[in-house]
C-alpha cells in the first residue's frame, strides 16, 4: 500500500484530535465510569474502526481493508488479555476508583508511543531481512505453547511483578505514599515528590510493551504495511479505556481466552513460517490469504467466548449447588 507523508500527518493529527476529545469530553473530570458510559464508549470507538477501515477498502481496495479489521481484531483480543494485569495493577497501587480512567488514558498513550517505536523497527528488519519472518513465527510458536501451559498452572496467587524499568524509576527518585488527586508531582518540604498517579501510569504504558512483544510480530504475520499495523495498533488501543470498565468483571468468566489466543498466535506464528520459506524460495509452502486468516481468528474468538461462558456458568452452579449442600 503506497501511503503519502501527508496521509501519515493526517492520519496521526485525527488519532490524535480522538484522544484529545476522548480526554475532554470523557476524560477531564476525575468520576467512576458507569457501565452505560464505557459502553457507549466502547461502541463509538468500534464504529471509527469499521469507518477507517472502509476507508481503507475505498482508497486502496480490499485487500488492506482486510490486512487492518485481521490486524485490529488481533490486537484487541490480545490487549483484553492485557486487562488482566491491569486490574493487578490497579489492585497494587489501590488506585481509587475515581482516577482509574485517567491512569488507563495516559497508561494507553504511553503504550501506543512505545509500539510506535517497536514498529518503526519491525518494519525495518521486515523491509530488509526476510529471514525475520523465521524468527518472529517461532517466537510465536512459543508463545503460544507458554500461554497454553500458563492457562494450566494455578493462577489464584497471581501477582503483578513490577518490571525493572519500574523499579529502578522508583528507587531513583523520592515519592510520596498516598495520591494527591489527578497530580504527577508535589512539592513537600522543599522537594519534588513523584505521586503514585505517575509510577502507576508508567506501570501500564511500560507492562504494555511486554505484551507488544507477541503482538507486534504477530500483526506484521497479517500485513507487512507499516500503516496498516500502526493504525491497527491505535485503535484497539485507544478503545482499551472503555473496554476495561466494561467488561472488566466479565473477565474471569472468560476462562478459555489464553487456549482461543493461543491458538490464534500459533496460527499466525505457523503463517509467518510459511511465508518466510516462501520468500526462501521453497515452493511447497502456500500462502494463507488474508480471508482465510480473517475467518479463522473470528471463529477461534466466537469458539472460545461460548466455551468460556458455558463453563463459567456451569462452575457457577456447580458453586451454588454445594453451598446449598453446606448450608443445609
Amino acid at each position: 500500500m503506497d501511503v503519502s507523508v501527508t496521509m501519515w500527518v493526517t492520519t496521526i493529527g485525527v488519532l490524535i484530535a480522538l484522544i484529545v476529545a476522548d480526554f475532554f469530553i470523557g476524560g477531564r473530570k476525575p468520576h467512576e465510569v458507569s457501565i452505560k458510559e464505557a459502553g457507549i464508549w466502547t461502541a463509538v470507538w468500534v464504529v471509527l474502526a469499521l469507518i477507517f477501515g472502509g476507508f481503507l477498502w475505498w482508497h486502496s481496495g480490499g485487500q488492506p481493508a482486510g490486512e487492518f479489521f485481521a490486524g485490529y481484531i488481533t490486537e484487541k483480543s490480545l490487549s483484553v488479555d492485557n486487562l488482566f494485569v491491569f486490574i493487578l495493577i490497579m489492585g497494587k497501587f489501590a488506585v481509587p476508583r475515581i482516577y482509574q480512567q485517567r491512569v488507563l488514558m495516559f497508561g494507553v498513550i504511553i503504550a501506543l508511543v512505545l509500539r510506535a517505536v517497536f514498529i518503526a523497527g519491525g518494519a525495518a528488519l521486515v523491509a530488509q531481512f526476510s529471514w525475520v519472518f523465521f524468527i518472529f513465527g517461532a517466537f510465536l510458536i512459543w508463545t503460544a505453547w507458554k500461554l497454553i501451559k500458563e492457562a494450566r498452572a494455578d493462577e489464584e496467587d497471581e501477582e503483578f511483578e513490577e518490571n525493572r524499568l519500574l523499579k529502578s524509576i522508583e528507587q531513583r527518585f523520592p515519592s510520596t505514599d498516598k495520591y494527591h488527586g489527578t497530580k504527577l508531582f508535589i512539592r513537600e518540604n522543599g522537594r519534588r515528590l513523584m505521586t503514585p498517579m505517575l509510577i502507576v501510569m508508567l506501570a501500564i504504558g511500560t507492562t504494555d510493551v511486554l505484551f507488544a512483544l507477541d503482538s507486534i510480530p504477530a500483526i506484521f504475520g497479517l500485513t507487512q504495511d507499516p500503516y496498516v499495523v500502526f493504525t491497527a495498533n491505535a485503535f484497539a488501543l485507544m478503545g482499551l479505556r472503555q473496554l476495561y470498565f466494561l467488561i472488566g468483571g466479565l473477565l474471569k468468566k472468560l476462562v478459555h481466552l489464553s487456549y482461543g489466543l493461543s491458538v490464534i498466535l500459533g496460527f499466525i506464528g505457523v503463517k509467518l513460517v510459511l511465508h518466510a520459506a516462501h520468500e526462501a524460495g521453497a515452493t511447497w509452502a502456500p500462502e494463507i490469504g488474508i480471508p482465510f486468516s480473517l475467518g479463522f481468528i473470528v471463529v477461534v474468538l466466537a469458539v472460545t467466548t461460548f466455551t468460556s461462558l458455558r463453563a463459567s456458568k456451569k462452575a457457577a452452579a456447580l458453586a451454588e449447588r454445594e453451598q446449598e449442600k453446606l448450608d443445609a
